[in-house]
């Protein structure tokens, strides 16, 4: 949940160039492939692939390659499509979505309509409470109408869901752990890890006592996922910097 957004959150954001920060335009929408992941934002006639995506936060998405110019195939939009009963019975709509943008994972569904209409207009769906996602809607299980919770309950954990600040000093700390933390260490060195650079954020900056102990309690509930998070990343940078440097010698060849 570490890397968990909302695509209404991210949508007017900032996409950026990791290593030159030129700017590629506004982000405009996320797209699903066939697999039912989020697999592209885009902004314009310009396709961000996620699996280049190298950072999300405080207004920004940066890229660690350039973007996609021709539009992919077989992407699905998920954003207001139609929420249905698997005997076809119309429910509502998907009035919003939180996703791990480095996975492209779908994390919950926000819908409204008349399956909302007792939770105040909105609830929460969860991935296992969908029986399909298909082109044009999203066919839910037949049980799932009396397991929904109202927006602030079932979204309560989430990343996404902390205010700014606290997402604010998340990204500082796990910043800052980034050469810090490695794949094989152990859970309590993980956290200790953690403390340590939160004392230190502590000692150099001026935010708030409590907003610093919330994300410092978030980062060590979420050890796994950010030492996840820190391998993912040191990943794709080596994989973007591997094909950077195969396009520079095919262009001079």
């Amino acid at each position: 949940m570490l890397n968990v957004v909302r695509r209404s959150q991210i949508i007017g954001w900032i996409a950026i160039d990791s290593s030159t920060a030129n700017s590629f335009g506004e982000l405009e929408e996320v797209w699903l492939d066939d697999s039912g992941r989020i697999a592209y934002f885009s902004g314009g006639e310009t396709y961000l692939p996620v699996e280049k995506i190298a950072g999300v936060g405080m207004g920004a998405v940066s890229v660690y390659y350039p973007p996609v110019e021709d539009t992919p195939e077989n992407l699905r939009r998920l954003h207001e499509i139609t929420v249905e009963s698997t005997l076809g019975e119309p429910l509502g709509w998907v009035e919003d979505f939180l996703f791990d943008w480095q996975t492209g994972e779908i994390a919950a569904y926000i819908v409204a309509g008349e399956i909302a209409a007792p939770f105040g207009g909105r609830a929460v769906l969860y991935p296992e409470d969908v029986e399909e996602i298909a082109i044009d809607k999203v066919i839910i299980r037949e049980d799932v109408k009396h397991q929904l919770e109202a927006e602030s309950e079932g979204l309560e954990g989430f990343f996404s869901e902390k205010s700014q600040q606290v997402q604010h000093l998340v990204h500082i700390i796990g910043d800052r752990l980034h050469h810090l933390i490695s794949p094989s260490d152990k859970p309590e060195v993980v956290r200790v890890k953690i403390k340590e650079v939160s004392d230190e954020v502590a000692t150099s900056t001026n935010h708030p006592h409590h907003a610093l102990q919330e994300a410092t309690e978030f980062l060590q509930e979420q050890w796994h996922s950010l030492q996840q998070s820190i391998a993912r990343a040191g990943e794709r940078a080596k994989s973007s910097l591997d094909a950077a440097w195969k396009q520079i010698h095919q262009t001079k060849s």
